[in-house]
């Protein structure tokens, strides 16, 4: 076996990767040919090749306006904002509501990320975010789609994406919670796959130990060959799915299933629809949503050079305003059709691993390996009639990265709790300053909601929950 693999791997000059063979079991062996036979060196060499070439779209950013769009009905920001068409909010409303009411639409949550940045050795959809019950990111996405469920008298299919580091622990997690009351029929937890990390200086694949390939996870637009791959998509199809609503797992307050969202989409005729706010700054870390020749793209923020990025419209107004938020509804004709055809994006990155001629494992201290990731966000400019729907980030958006500062436990839950305390007092409810608030998805999971459900003058001097 050794040979085969070497005369294979030497083909593309990875045979380094069998440096320590004959110091491994044979349990260690079989794991590594595994690797080594699950990976497309072609590929590997033909992207290390490709490292230096500027994105196509970067060479058209002459062309590049910003994107019509739809206000969302909960700004209050007098911005302009050109629409592709004449909506109304009330008929996105209508028309979403009768997609959730006939059962079109499943959900899907991207939830491969590890809590490390939060000091959080777990799945990061395990953290406990509710600023007054400590209820985790997974708690609060599954009872919205819950409380979907009750709303409208069926059930909806719920698919979950994990990584390779987060998909046992998240499995056994959902299973112990009973999937926070989601019938475990309806939840398809799926696992993205992996690339090799190959180092920057000479496109060799890296080991992360002596038995053992450096991999990462494809990036979110892997989700659309794990969906493939796992039958999920044909299964979605089998329960008479049209439409996929789709957000990652560190923004709680994601309005999952918004039928003004879908709306918009609907009566667009829409493949894809997304989501952004209004960038606080140009040069905000954020990626924008440009329109270039009548499609819709989205540049990373690490891409965009500054002298572009301050670039303003004639009228004075920012070119590139709208923030991506990661927030989609996707044709499940366009996830069909268009699997295997996003391209790889570069991440260059700082990567622990086994050097070969001192038998040591190495931290380094600066960029050392690039990891390939595909993007979902790559599907715009396939998409028919792609369209933007802006959110005000106080309803909409309080993401989840950082230990301390901005994004972090803090600033999220204190965010949750100004919304819901906002929400009780549109209701007419007295909220005293400061109070911790949260509102459960199955008591209220919308403005209109809580206004209903809650009593004029009902006052919440302390801590409340309401659920």
């Amino acid at each position: 076996m050794k040979h085969k693999l070497f005369d294979h791997l030497k083909t593309f000059g990875q045979e380094r990767l069998l440096t320590f063979w004959d110091v491994l079991d044979d349990s260690e062996r079989e794991a590594l040919t595994d690797q080594i036979e699950s990976i497309d060196f072609a590929q590997v060499a033909d992207l290390y090749k490709r490292r230096n070439e500027p994105a196509e779209l970067l060479t058209h950013l002459d062309r590049a306006c910003d994107p019509p769009a739809y206000k969302f009905s909960t700004i209050t920001d007098p911005a302009p904002c050109k629409a592709p068409k004449q909506i109304t909010p009330r008929e996105a409303v209508d028309a979403g509501t009768e997609l959730l009411r006939n059962g079109k639409v499943g959900f899907v949550l991207v939830a491969g990320g590890q809590g490390t940045r939060l000091g959080f050795p777990h799945p990061k959809g395990m953290y406990p975010i509710g600023p007054v019950s400590g209820a985790t990111l997974f708690q609060i996405h599954f009872e919205k789609v819950l409380a979907i469920t009750q709303q409208y008298g069926h059930r909806v299919p719920y698919c979950v994406m994990t990584s390779p580091a987060t998909h046992d622990e998240t499995v056994n997690f959902l299973r112990n919670q009973n999937y926070f009351g989601l019938s475990a029929e309806d939840v398809f937890i799926f696992c993205q796959g992996t690339m090799p990390v190959v180092s920057i200086e000479d496109g060799k694949v890296l080991l992360d130990s002596k038995g053992s390939i450096a991999l990462s996870p494809d990036g979110h637009g892997g989700m659309l060959a794990a969906m493939t791959k796992s039958s999920v998509l044909a299964q979605l199809r089998e329960c008479g799915i049209e439409y996929l609503f789709y957000n990652q797992v560190d923004n709680p307050l994601v309005w999952i299933g918004s039928p003004e969202f879908l709306g918009y989409h609907l009566l667009n005729g829409s493949e894809l629809t997304t989501q952004v706010i209004r960038k606080q700054s140009p040069s905000e870390k954020v990626g924008s949503i440009v329109e270039v020749d009548g499609r819709l793209h989205l540049i990373e923020y690490s891409d965009l050079p500054e002298s572009i990025a301050w670039q303003t419209n004639s009228d004075g107004s920012p070119k590139f305003w709208a923030g991506s938020i990661a927030v989609h509804v996707f044709d499940m004709d366009l996830l069909e059709r268009a699997s295997g055809s996003l391209s790889f994006h570069y991440a260059r990155k700082k990567v622990a691993f086994v050097d070969v001629q001192s038998n040591e494992r190495v931290m380094p201290d600066q960029e050392n390996a690039i990891k390939f990731e595909l993007f979902i966000f790559d599907l715009l400019p396939l998409a028919k009639n792609a369209v933007v729907v802006e959110v005000d980030a106080f309803n909409h958006h309080a993401v989840l990265k950082n230990a301390t500062g901005l994004h972090s436990p803090e600033s999220v839950k204190r965010d949750i709790s100004t919304l819901y305390s906002a929400r009780l007092q549109q209701a007419g409810a007295v909220v005293s300053d400061n109070t911790p608030i949260e509102i459960s998805p199955l008591f209220a999971d919308s403005p209109e909601d809580v206004i209903e459900k809650v009593g004029k003058e009902q006052k919440f001097g302390s801590t409340a929950c309401l659920r």
